[in-house]
């Protein structure tokens, strides 16, 4: 018990000062408080217990408004009398008063129960109203209420026992339910003055149920269980209730209907009589079908979620986790390998996963995990495809992105060959990036299951110009992808002493070992650089220096890494020259180094293209492809770094690209261009829905389909359905076991409710165009 006393001798503790007091002990864990309160306001509400425990507060004297917007889960006992306003907003909590309360006792409550043990005051009760999504609101009174008790309550139930009250000629005062559309008021003992749109009705079956499901309860939370037997003679009970729109409607009305005035009274022999082409039709703002001001639509899949769209691979991972959430588990691991080749060595491995920086759940929390979800797929095999087109590809270079391309074109039927001039296929993942961030055996595991679908490889095998038209003549289409091999450096005096990166790192990746001076500088502060420190320091370096002219670009995993082995990062450097003891800036800043090595990326080698062919580059060195298609010639496309430099992921997405280009060309298909879906605005996503996971511990990758928010693809999570007030909305099931939701025009209102509790943006609502161009066409003619 977490007690509190709010008076020091002579000293009060301010209101304000009780509530933080008791904000930080709900957060340090404090579930049970016993407040000795001096009149101070608010106690008790809104709070919760992150872990979901039950708060319960003992409090005496307490001030106005105690249980104020209490919420589920949190239960609150007054010893006593207490002020106005008790359970005000009540939006869940349970309340006990064991004497009387003030003023406006359970005023706008909207859920959970309050009990009084005493009298109340007046107005106790106004604005009750009742959310049908959610239990109705309950206020229990054992003696009486003050007058303008119940005014404008629009639902809830209320219970006033009457409990000795002989001498009030009304228990609920003067003028009470004034105003009330909505719930019922049970009352023992004698009313007067009450309006002539209240009922006061005798007890069915169905409230003798409820009052005597709840007395038992109430008598026992006010220490009055002795009064059951007095107050359970249900013959001295009644109820008021407001009439039914239909008991409205059957009285006598002597008043003009607006439908009569418009007909018998505003066109005739107005000013616009002669001219008033006036149905006399007369469409509310409330309507449904074809008068509706909006029309909702079910968009799922409309949009790419945020980590489809940041993924320049164009994994829809939000499907993924669908699947998953359907005990679809093998189709989830399967979907991945339907956009690459590489999800252990690349998605789960050495892609810095720009899919987790655009997730929508790493602004509530943590990203989804989404990289260890690609590596899941990493052993996955795949069965080759059944039939043939008879259509050959060639595909120069056998790096991430041709192997992509010749991936995606095997899978779709098509002979394929990867033409490459090293010894091994891989490209930079074989003999660039060190065997520390990718296993070899990983690798060589998913390139076998390139090879599985069909895909044949041809290494060592050096691409010329007779070559390239042999390669060109022989295949339907051809695909340049050789990617980037010729290391880029500025013109320093002393350039010649520089060693070039991707050789050294293609030297380490072969096991030759290659010697390295005891003091390293290497030139370029990005992925490439720190792989080259990290090699360096495998070769046997003693001191490592990274330098840049800018904030290094590495991700911060491969910075924290070299540096935790001993290496430095300098920036800005601006490199003026290399000498045999080092190198220097352009402010005179000197680093010795008995080595230099250069890693500031790598531009295509493309000898091998055809010199008379109207090919452009950039800066004489990357390929620009036909904006179209991605072509360079006719039955010649390109992918990866010899268009321009980019990650892995980029260059899976780039093969992804080129290969749906060359099925279209030589399939002899009408050209469309590759599908690429707008992302989902964040305005749409109503991420409230998923804050009940904030801070959750992270299980396994396959378990994040409980906080995945599914961003522009339906989880099928029925808010809208059970949202609707008119109960417009369908769920349909398909044979496959998908789902659709549909809603119906003939009931639907366009309030747009499903499009607001959506979480995950799939609901658009949209003004209704079928009014305006009705209005158009009668303008028009």
């Amino acid at each position: 018990m977490f007690k509190i006393e709010t008076m020091n001798g002579h000293e009060r503790m301010s209101t304000q000062d009780l509530l933080l007091a008791i904000e930080d002990a709900v957060r340090s864990g404090e579930t049970e408080f016993e407040i000795a309160a001096s009149g101070q306001h608010d106690i008790g509400g809104p709070l919760w217990n992150p872990d979901g425990k039950k708060l319960v507060f003992h409090v005496t004297n307490a001030g106005q408004r105690v249980g104020s917007m209490c919420l589920p889960n949190t239960e609150i006992i007054v010893d006593g009398a207490t002020s106005a306003d008790v359970g005000w907003l009540n939006a869940g909590g349970i309340i006990t008063v064991k004497g009387d309360a003030g003023d406006t006792a359970g005023h706008c409550s909207a859920g959970g129960k309050i009990f009084i043990g005493g009298r109340a005051g007046t107005r106790s009760g106004s604005l009750m109203k009742h959310d049908p999504l959610y239990e109705e609101p309950e206020l229990w009174i054992l003696k009486n209420t003050g007058s303008f008790s119940f005014e404008f309550m629009g639902g809830g139930r209320a219970v006033v026992c009457g409990y000795d009250s002989a001498e009030f000629s009304s228990v609920l005062g003067e003028r009470a339910c004034v105003g009330m559309v909505g719930g019922i008021v049970y009352v023992r003992g004698p009313v007067a003055g009450y309006p002539k749109d209240i009922k006061c009705l005798a007890l069915d079956q169905d409230d003798i149920d409820f009052l005597a499901g709840g007395m038992d309860e109430f008598l026992s939370r006010i220490d009055r269980i002795e009064l059951k037997q007095e107050l359970s003679d249900w013959t001295q009970w009644k109820k008021l209730r407001p009439l039914t729109f239909e008991e409205k409607n059957a009285q006598p009305n002597h008043t003009m209907s607006i439908k009569d005035f418009r007909q018998q009274e505003w066109v005739k022999g107005g000013i616009f009589s002669d001219v008033a082409m006036d149905d006399f039709a007369v469409h509310n703002t409330i309507s449904t079908g074809l008068y509706r001001l909006r029309v909702p639509s079910w968009d799922n899949g409309k949009y790419a979620a945020p980590c489809e769209f940041s993924c320049p691979t164009g994994i829809p991972t939000q499907l993924r986790y669908d699947l998953i959430r359907k005990g679809k588990l093998e189709e989830a691991l399967d979907l991945e390998l339907q956009y690459t080749p590489f999800p252990g060595s690349v998605c789960g491995s050495v892609c810095p996963n720009p899919c987790m920086d655009g997730c929508t759940r790493g602004s509530i929390d943590e990203a989804i995990q989404i990289g260890q979800l690609g590596f899941l797929s990493a052993l996955r095999e795949v069965e080759p495809p059944t039939e043939s087109t008879g259509k050959k590809i060639g595909i120069i270079g056998g790096g991430v992105a041709g192997l992509s391309a010749a991936w995606q074109l095997a899978r779709k039927g098509h002979t394929v060959t990867v033409y490459d001039d090293a010894d091994r296929i891989g490209g930079k993942l074989e003999q660039v990036i060190p065997r520390g961030r990718l296993p070899h055996e990983l690798l060589e595991s998913e390139l076998k299951r390139i090879e599985s679908v069909g895909v044949k490889f041809v290494t060592s095998y050096k691409v010329d110009k007779p070559r390239f038209r042999d390669i060109r003549r022989d295949n339907d289409a051809v695909i340049v992808a050789t990617g980037g091999h010729e290391s880029r450096f500025f013109n320093w005096e002393g350039k010649e002493l520089l060693t070039m990166g991707l050789d050294f790192l293609k030297k380490v990746n072969r096991g030759e070992n290659p010697k390295v001076g005891k003091r390293v500088v290497v030139i370029g502060c990005g992925n490439s650089g720190m792989d080259t420190c990290r090699a360096a320091f495998d070769m046997g370096a003693v001191s490592v220096v990274a330098v840049d002219v800018q904030k290094p670009a590495a991700f911060a995993d491969e910075i924290e890494y070299v540096e935790s082995r001993g290496g430095q990062l300098v920036w800005p450097f601006f490199t003026e020259k290399i000498t045999p003891e080092g190198i220097y800036s352009n402010d005179g800043r000197f680093i010795a180094a008995d080595e230099v090595i250069v890693s500031i990326g790598e531009a295509p080698i493309l000898d091998y293209l055809p010199d008379d062919a109207d090919i452009k580059k950039f800066r004489d060195s990357w390929l620009i492809p036909n904006a179209k298609d991605r072509s360079i010639l006719k039955g010649v496309f390109v992918a990866g770094d010899v268009v321009k430099p980019g990650r892995l992921t980029d260059a899976i997405g780039d093969g992804r690209k080129a290969a749906f280009y060359v099925d279209q060309y030589v399939m002899g298909r009408e050209y469309e261009p590759f599908q690429e879906k707008e992302k989902i605005p964040a305005e749409r996503l109503s991420k409230a829905y998923f804050t009940k996971c904030h801070h959750c511990e992270l299980g396994s990758p396959q378990d994040d389909h409980v906080r995945c928010v599914s961003c522009g693809t339906c989880r099928d999570c029925k808010m809208c359905l059970e949202s609707c007030p008119e109960k417009a909305i369908t769920r349909i099931e398909n044979e496959d076991g998908s789902w659709s939701y549909v809603s119906d025009p003939n009931r639907c209102i366009g309030c747009g409710i499903c499009a607001g509790v959506c979480p995950c943006g799939v609901w658009s609502i949209n003004d209704n165009p079928e009014p305006i161009k009705m209005y158009r066409t009668y303008n028009k003619n």
